[in-house]
């Protein structure tokens, strides 16, 4: 007799658009934090130029990542991308560029957490050397242990603080426009070729990339999504028009507040004592209180400046400073977490040393990738901001690149007609599907990686940047040939035992959903396999497509009733106390779909229902079912009821 479904109550784990955009937009709009005064130390009057410039880079890097992530919904990012695109080596080429940026997003997040919790204590100290350095590198260490522990993040005050993050950012535009803004000084800021020189103007742009970190994040909870074809493009997109509206205001209010003018005395000792990049300023060069005084505090500083009445900047100022250092301590633990799944990821692909995937015997983490990049991040800050941000646009204009060379190459080497998502100023030129924005969205991140490397050898960042490079590159080397492997094909490695009873436990179960009465009961008996394992259930719902219908038809009838299959998986996974992760997925083959989501899953067992015709006893789903026993790699278990 079949299982009547109940829906449970609360809230149900599932990552639609929505879930995908709050928790993307709390990473990405948590740089505005430190990225207003890192721009404007090189741009000055052109700092809102600059972020139109990298906004519109964004917008093809985001575009790039829709269509990939939407190909290949894996972890991973670029790494992922050039894997698919071109072979291991590029692939971890890619991935270690990766490594870099989160090693750095982990550092420019918590180093700025005291400068703004100054206000409650500490003053000016707080906000210089080496008092940040110790406050930073308390965070990096608490969150450290609290990770290697397995402490979960709340993913709903999450999702709270990044709604109340981009309602606090645009209602500081909103007071802006009415209060400060003016265009004539705005006008006066700029002096073409002076003020900035147009060197320091062409440097600022990959600085500006800083405000995007976090793209990465979606990308990585892709394997999460319901229905990555539809949920991520969009999410990618809802954050670049969100992002992209406070940067193209925000900045023009700041330098209306904080206007461009001749240094003074006091702004000369403060760029001394802030330890920003204008350590040779001298009275009477052009510069601005944004660039200096609160060049480790920008949103603080213009808070400050808004000429509101004292109780309400006042009161404004501590509500910043507390939003401000709960959001840039969820986005240094965001940059621990996503190094920990990175270096997972890569030790699946063999691209690191056992050793760095180490998992911890008791709590179960990744204790040795997290102990040495949180290490190697605390070490990091002792460069000044200036040099993280430069630092960050070097590895990040290098990730983007390949990324953009992979989705050019993929349109080259693959079919379209299995590409679920095709991003926009894509153009037919001849036999070939040319994605514009890819090819100038690469040429622009690739130009501005060698502006990177050109203009920054006196301050140490290329040279920090190509040894982090080439010393992960020898690594590569030396242990893939150490094990004897190639160095450009994909091995993944055995999948770990944990326990004596390895036989019966399971740490991801993989359960294909229909709406056939028997997945209702291999539904509840996933449920049990994975609770009393302690694993986590994927929930697949496979939507086969005509082959005489796009790959990446809405189809809205069959996307609505899976989501209906899916959402009731996950309330019964709450009465078993199992966390359900829901998955639509568009295919030709529905078994190849469950077979591939198996191995990208690395899933020990999946469960399969199996009703029978009533003729001959021909299974329903036989082809199915007969490809799955024929190719996967793990356990197949198959459920089926009794005739008559």
């Amino acid at each position: 007799m079949p299982l009547k479904r109940r829906q449970a109550g609360g809230l149900h784990r599932v990552l639609g658009t929505a879930a995908l955009f709050s928790t993307a937009y709390g990473n990405v709009g948590s740089s505005i934090y430190y990225a207003l005064g890192l721009v404007t130390v090189f741009a000055l009057g052109l700092t809102p130029v600059a972020f139109v410039i990298s906004g519109a880079i964004f917008f093809f890097t985001a575009v790039t990542y829709a269509e990939a992530t939407a190909r290949f919904p894996e972890a991973g990012g670029s790494s992922s991308f050039t894997r698919h695109a071109f072979n291991e080596a590029v692939s971890f080429f890619a991935g270690w560029a990766q490594m870099l940026n989160y090693t750095v997003t982990i550092a420019i997040s918590a180093i700025f957490v005291p400068h703004y919790l100054a206000i409650f204590g500490g003053g000016d100290t707080l906000r210089t050397h080496p008092a940040d350095i110790i406050g930073g590198g308390l965070v990096v260490l608490a969150l450290a242990g609290l990770n290697i522990v397995g402490v979960k993040e709340a993913a709903g005050l999450n999702i709270f603080l990044a709604l109340a993050d981009l309602a606090t950012q645009a209602l500081l535009v909103v007071i802006g426009l009415f209060v400060v803004l003016s265009p004539d000084t705005l006008q006066s800021n700029v002096h073409l070729g002076v003020t900035p020189t147009w060197g320091d103007f062409i440097i600022s742009i990959p600085v500006a990339m800083v405000a995007y970190t976090g793209i990465e994040t979606i990308s990585n909870m892709a394997e999460e999504a319901i229905d990555p074809p539809r949920h991520v493009p969009r999410s990618i997109m809802y954050v670049v028009v969100a992002v992209f509206a406070i940067y193209a205001f925000l900045p023009s209010v700041a330098l209306s507040a904080m206007p461009v003018g001749p240094a003074t005395q006091q702004q000369v000792h403060d760029a001394k004592a802030f330890d920003t990049s204008n350590q040779d300023l001298r009275p009477g060069d052009p510069t601005s209180d944004l660039a200096i005084r609160y060049a480790n505090d920008p949103v603080a500083g213009l808070v400050k400046n808004l000429g509101l009445p004292d109780t309400i900047e006042s009161g404004l100022g501590y509500y910043v400073a507390i939003l401000a250092g709960t959001i840039l301590i969820i986005a240094t633990n965001a940059g621990i977490i996503g190094v920990s799944r990175l270096t997972y990821s890569m030790g699946q692909h063999r691209q690191l040393p056992e050793a760095l995937r180490r998992v911890h015997p008791r709590f179960s983490t990744p204790y040795v990738a997290i102990a040495l990049y949180s290490v190697v991040a605390v070490a990091l800050m002792f460069g000044n901001s200036t040099f993280l941000g430069n630092l960050y646009a070097f590895g990040a204009m290098l990730s983007f690149t390949l990324a953009h060379a992979s989705v050019i190459w993929m349109r080259h080497t693959m079919s379209g007609a299995d590409m679920p998502y095709r991003g926009p100023l894509s153009y037919r030129v001849g036999s070939y599907d040319l994605p514009l924005f890819a090819v100038l969205g690469g040429l622009s991140t690739f130009v501005f990686w060698l502006v990177t490397i050109a203009k920054h050898f006196a301050d140490r960042v290329a040279p920090v940047g190509l040894a982090w490079l080439v010393i992960g590159m020898i690594v590569y080397a030396v242990y893939r040939r150490t094990q004897g492997l190639p160095l450009t094909e994909t091995v993944l490695a055995p999948a770990a035992a944990f326990g004596p009873a390895v036989e019966v436990e399971y740490r991801s179960i993989l359960l294909p959903l229909t709406s056939h009465a028997i997945t209702d009961e291999m539904t509840v008996t996933a449920l049990r396999l994975a609770a009393e394992s302690g694993t986590k259930l994927i929930a697949l719902y496979p939507i086969q497509v005509p082959l005489d219908r796009p790959l990446a038809d809405p189809m809205l009838l069959e996307s609505e009733r899976a989501e209906h299959e899916l959402r009731e998986a996950a309330a019964l996974g709450s009465q078993y106390g199992v966390s359900v992760v829901t998955r639509i997925v568009r295919t030709r083959n529905v078994g190849q779909a469950i077979v591939e989501e198996a191995r990208r899953r690395g899933s020990e067992i999946i469960v399969l229902g199996a009703e029978q015709r009533q003729r001959g006893g021909e299974k329903m789903f036989g082809r199915v079912i007969d490809y799955v026993l024929r190719n996967a790699d793990c356990r197949v278990m198959v459920g089926t009821p009794a005739l008559g």
